[in-house]
Order: C-alpha cells, then sequence, then structure tokens
C-alpha cells in the first residue's frame, strides 16, 4: 500500500520529463551552493574570525575594517565570530535539509516536499536584507538565489498539481 504523500504512478510526457529532470538538477545544484558557501563561512571563520564576503558589510556597520577591530576590541570580535560561527552552522543546516527534501521526496513527487522547499526562501531573503542592505556586492549574489528558488519551484508547479503527477525522474 503507497503512502499518502506519494503521488499516483502516473508517468509525464518523454519532454516533459527532460525539462522536470533539469529543473530537479537546477535545485540540486542550488542545494550544493547553499552547502558549500556555508562550508567556506565556516572556513573563513576559523581562519579569520569572519567571511571575507561580509568585510564590507562589517566596515559599513561598524565604521572600521575587521582586522582594525580585532585589534581595537578583541572580546567584542570573538562575539562576532562567535554569531557567524552559528549562522554559518544555521546555513549550512538549511542546506543540507533542502538537499535531502530535494533529492528524495521532491524527485518521487511527494507535494509535502515542494511546499517544504519554500521555507529555505525565508532563510535566503533574511541574508539578503541581513547583510546585503549594507553590501551591494552580497545584494547582488544574494538575489541569484532569492530568485531562481521560486523560479524553479513555480516551473514545477504543473508536476505536482497538474492533471499527470509522478514521480520527477
Amino acid at each position: 500500500m503507497e503512502s499518502a504523500a506519494r503521488t499516483d504512478d502516473i508517468s509525464p510526457a518523454r519532454g516533459t520529463r527532460r525539462y522536470l529532470i533539469v529543473v530537479w538538477g537546477l535545485l540540486l545544484l542550488l542545494g550544493a551552493f547553499f552547502v558549500f558557501a556555508a562550508l567556506s563561512d565556516l572556513r573563513s571563520d576559523a581562519a579569520t574570525g569572519l567571511p571575507s564576503d561580509h568585510a564590507g558589510a562589517f566596515q559599513s556597520l561598524a565604521g572600521s575594517t575587521w582586522s582594525v577591530a580585532k585589534h581595537a576590541a578583541p572580546g567584542v570580535a570573538r562575539y562576532v565570530t562567535l554569531l557567524e560561527y552559528a549562522y554559518a552552522v544555521h546555513e549550512l543546516v538549511f542546506g543540507v535539509l533542502f538537499l535531502i527534501i530535494v533529492a528524495i521526496p521532491l524527485r518521487q513527487g511527494a507535494r509535502w516536499a515542494w511546499w517544504a522547499s519554500w521555507v529555505v526562501i525565508l532563510a535566503n531573503v533574511t541574508y539578503s536584507l541581513t547583510f546585503g542592505r549594507h553590501d551591494p556586492v552580497i545584494l547582488r549574489r544574494s538575489l541569484i538565489a532569492d530568485v531562481a528558488l521560486p523560479v524553479l519551484l513555480l516551473i514545477l508547479l504543473p508536476a505536482f498539481y497538474g492533471k499527470r503527477r509522478g514521480s520527477l525522474l
């Protein structure tokens, strides 16, 4: 007996299946980017205390460079580094969960997985508003994920709510 979360076994047409595979692959690539970015931030946190892509936002808000701040107020700098570690782990968790959801239940056609994939947008937009507001380079880069994720999920909408539903692969 099939689970209630699984859709019926009607397979999409061959042309439709190709575009679904491409969109699914792009979602996996986006998820891999989330994981890579978080791991890169963790590596930078360990090496310098602040990810290099956050240096512009830090300088905009603090009024000094990271290296000056580390020497002038080492306790504050340690606290900022602690926050950066926590934020990077937060990003990593979202990235890993997103990858798992896209790789397995979304591919299998589970509607709940399509809905759950939208949650990552909250983390993406929060990042854009928090860091991108103070650094135009971060804002431009972060808008890629802010736009790509909803576009890709909307492209998949007919596969989950159309007449011919089934697994994506």
